[in-house]
């Protein structure tokens, strides 16, 4: 009894293997003939298992797409991006437009230098001494006129007869107003230039350059055709001719002018100057030194209306 007890639960056992071992190769191949998992795009509806199925594995959940990287800036595309597009303040805008117009100003300060700039570096080398010399001239000229006021000082403060030494003063200064308005006669050295002009093209304005840069080389007296040039003289054009101080005069134009001929001629000789620009015009322009210019032509003596001497 003891030995078939002891053996019928080794038999048992073994069976009992044997159909787990059976049932285990006959469950892998009905599953090797199973038609492949539906995929997860099929409707829900037939997702949903039957009663008593064992549950599928779950899909997979789409993944969710990733936002592409920026693109790394190199430094010239940040400066762009940062300049542009431009974010201007009022004042900003207020400073900008200052700054323009500063620009343009200094602009044009060194176009109008150049300008200047150029004439001289076209110059010949005489002429550039030439210019050096009438400078000179004209500081010395300065020079020597505030000696004589000085002179003039001195000799009221120390002459024992003050009255007299003014008198004498006077009647000498009196002289020198007189030539300067035109109301006497006036001789001394000097220069007669003499403008032709055949096709009519000279003009009141340079006929008044002329008589300008004469002023500015230290002439004394002037006269053109018979007038008399003082400080309130004016040109304008007249027809074919120009009218000084309302007289007309034709062509060729003669100035009479007394002052220093060694600063005269070269005044009106240096380059761009006055008689560049006539002959420019197709005008002739001839200039003669003299010893004696005699400038005869009066001007009446007018009586202010309004102003009075302030010794009266």
């Amino acid at each position: 009894m003891s030995e078939h007890s002891d053996k019928r639960p080794e038999g048992n056992g073994d069976t009992r293997a044997d159909q787990r071992g059976g049932s285990g190769e006959s469950g892998n191949r009905l599953r090797k003939e199973l038609p492949p998992e539906v995929s997860a795009s099929v409707p829900a509806a037939q997702d949903t298992p039957e009663a008593g199925a064992e549950p599928g594995p779950e899909p997979e959940a789409a993944p969710e797409p990733q936002a592409e990287p920026e693109p790394q800036l190199t430094g010239r595309q940040r400066l762009a991006k940062g300049l542009w597009p431009p974010r201007v303040s009022r004042a900003q805008l207020i400073v900008a437009v200052l700054l323009f117009g500063l620009g343009f100003g200094l602009a044009v300060q060194v176009a109008s230098n150049s300008d200047s700039d150029s004439a001289l570096r076209g110059a010949r080398q005489e002429d550039l001494v030439r210019i050096l010399d009438e400078l000179d001239d004209r500081t010395q000229r300065l020079e020597d006129e505030k000696q004589g006021l000085e002179k003039q000082r001195d000799e009221l403060e120390n002459s024992s007869d003050q009255a007299e030494e003014a008198r004498k003063q006077t009647i000498e200064k009196e002289r020198q107003l007189g030539i300067l308005a035109g109301t006497v006669a006036a001789q001394g050295p000097g220069i007669t230039m003499t403008i032709e002009d055949t096709k009519g093209t000279v003009e009141a304005d340079m006929l008044l350059d002329a008589i300008q840069e004469l002023r500015a080389a230290g002439a004394e007296a002037i006269q053109v055709n018979g007038v008399r040039v003082v400080a309130g003289t004016y040109l304008t054009d007249s027809g074919k001719g120009v009218s000084v101080d309302g007289n007309k005069i034709n062509a060729p134009y003669r100035f009479k002018v007394i002052g220093k001929p060694q600063d005269l001629e070269p005044a009106l000789n240096i380059p761009g100057g006055v008689v560049q620009t006539l002959e420019k015009e197709q005008a002739t322009v001839t200039i003669e030194r003299s010893t004696k210019i005699v400038v005869d032509a009066l001007r009446a003596v007018k009586r202010p209306d309004y102003a009075r001497s302030s010794s009266q």
